[in-house]
């Protein structure tokens, strides 16, 4: 079996789903106290790497995504599919499951 070199370049989304980079997990919480790697909960916000074509319509034509690449967004918590590419975490979503865009 050969082996596949992924990045994030080539990766790239179908339809209306979204590749999204994770942003870090906070190191400690609002008072301070350093929170051990198991009590850390999986970030939301991510910033999108790549977006799909669009979802397809009943009459054939495409649907443009309402994101772009560079948008920081707010998504589901269970949503999407984890990808790890070299150090970075990734998520691949759909763009329904993306609940708003951050500014």
């Amino acid at each position: 079996m050969a082996a596949v070199t992924l990045s994030v370049s080539t990766v790239k989304p179908l339809g209306d789903r979204v590749f999204v980079k994770v942003s870090a997990a906070e190191e400690k919480t609002a008072g301070g106290i350093l929170l051990p790697d198991n009590a850390k909960e999986k970030p939301q916000i991510g910033e999108i790497v790549s977006v799909g074509p669009g979802k397809r319509n009943d009459d054939g034509s495409r649907q443009e995504p309402e994101v772009k690449v560079g948008d920081k967004v707010l998504y589901s918590k269970y949503a999407g599919t984890d990808v790890k590419l070299g150090n970075e975490e990734y998520v691949l979503l759909s763009e329904k499951d993306i609940l708003a865009v951050v500014s």
